[in-house]
């Protein structure tokens, strides 16, 4: 039994790396410390429990983390620091070293937070650690949690199958597995209870959606999208081979799922899709973007690509080129590779330099400014319906249209949260967002 009297009127500050899951995960994780007494401290208070929760993607983001962590322990001298998330499962012996750290959390233990906090006495001699095998990370720890603007993020999904050449995640986060739709359709239905318009559908591999409970990513779609209250869903990044025309049919006709697509490409190219272990080639993700665009002309497409693989010649640098100025989609998100220890594309020759990287990953976000502006500039003179947000003091409120574009609009903090009809005018002063005059709300 947890004493919860030792954390009333203690603090918290949370600090999150990565990707949507790791926030929603951070989240989840501040409402635990809330429910036992520990509130969030406010801006410039000094907090008694520091949580970080850590991305391991790549070797930056390994960097990051340590330089948090560092950030965060000079911040608040003596507080109790737990660290969590990918790069603590990954290196858990490497961050408790680090001054400061007095616990690290594996992938099956930060769900029970509240355990490891003790009476929050920091001890000599370097963090402990609590971590759990590979095989035995199985929980899936539920998280449905609103993020700093409007918006909540949902989790479905964990861990992954997939093993990809370059990727650590699978042994980060373990093997695939889901909440059952019930319980996920219940978290929907209490974040429309509690004011939510929006949900955002998380996981590491949603697609592979029901390998814990017999269900499919198709079915939990349909019944989400029956839920009263909630006026938009997005689908986050889900897998070419996974992304099922049955799923594609149903947003284009779906009441609230809105058209707009995260898909992972990763190279344009065969051979270096199969050097990095994918599970799909460029024709089969051709005729994905085909299908969207044939049902839905006007959705929003971004695609992940990684510059650089270990293997990635010149030649085959060449073949992504083509390939995603031939592909009709609007957003690239262009990562350069990073080596992970442990994964098998580190045996992989040639190695592509950093400075060729960095050539490659500029000519590809070039590429993807001009499909980004090409595809806001057609919208221009048209009404669409925007979900406005939270914006800084000061600054002009902005929203996203159901096809993912950025409107921005004058202040008016009244509609924070509302859907609002505009119509669409030019680019907004740094190119970032395209104006809207107000004509009502919905």
């Amino acid at each position: 039994m947890i004493d919860t009297n030792l954390f009333q009127d203690k603090t918290a500050v949370y600090y999150t790396l990565g990707c949507k899951l790791n926030f929603s995960e951070t989240s989840t994780i501040g409402r635990i410390l809330q429910e036992a007494g520990i509130r969030t401290a406010r801006r410039g208070e000094k907090a008694d429990i520091c949580v970080v929760n850590t991305c391991s993607v790549t070797e930056v983001a390994d960097k990051k983390c340590r330089q948090a962590i560092h950030r965060l322990v000079r911040q608040h001298p003596g507080a109790f620091v737990i660290v969590t998330g990918c790069y603590a499962q990954l290196r858990p012996d490497t961050v408790a070293k680090i001054d400061g750290v007095d616990v690290v959390l594996g992938a099956e233990q930060k769900k029970d937070v509240l355990k490891y906090l003790g009476d929050l006495q920091k001890r000599d001699g370097g963090g402990q650690t609590f971590t759990s095998p590979l095989k035995d990370i199985r929980t899936f720890a539920p998280s449905c949690s609103r993020g700093d603007r409007t918006r909540f993020f949902l989790k479905v999904q964990d861990g992954c199958n997939y093993f990809c050449s370059y990727c650590t995640i699978p042994f980060a986060r373990g093997r695939s597995r889901n909440g059952s739709i019930a319980s996920l359709v219940g978290q929907a239905r209490q974040a429309a209870a509690e004011g939510g318009k929006e949900i955002v559908l998380t996981g590491v591999n949603i697609g592979d959606f029901g390998r814990s409970t017999g269900e499919t990513f198709a079915e939990l779609v349909k019944a989400l999208d029956e839920v009263e209250g909630i006026e938009r869903y997005r689908i986050s990044s889900i897998e070419p081979d996974l992304l099922s025309d049955e799923v594609i049919e149903f947003v284009a006709h779906s009441r609230r799922f809105m058209p707009h697509f995260h898909i992972p490409l990763q190279a344009g190219c065969d051979d270096v899709l199969k050097l990095m272990r994918r599970r799909y080639d460029t024709a089969l993700f051709a005729g994905k973007i085909e299908r969207i665009r044939t049902l839905m002309p006007d959705a929003f497409i971004g695609v992940d690509v990684i510059v650089g693989m270990r293997g990635e010649t010149d030649d085959y640098f060449e073949q992504t080129c083509r390939f995603v100025e031939a592909l009709d989609v609007t957003q690239l998100h262009v990562f350069s590779y990073s080596e992970r220890p442990g994964t098998s594309a580190l045996k992989i020759d040639p190695v592509v330099p950093p400075e060729e990287k960095h050539r490659r990953s500029q000519r590809l976000l070039a590429i993807s400014d001009r499909k980004t502006h090409d595809f806001y500039a057609r919208h221009r003179g048209q009404t669409a319906a925007v979900l406005l947000e939270r914006s800084r003091s000061g600054l002009p409120m902005h929203g996203f249209t159901p096809n993912y574009i950025r409107v921005e609009v004058p202040r008016n903090e009244a509609l924070d949260n509302e859907v609002v009809t505009v119509r669409l005018g030019d680019f907004n002063a740094d190119g970032t967002a395209l104006t809207g005059e107000m004509l009502g709300e919905k």
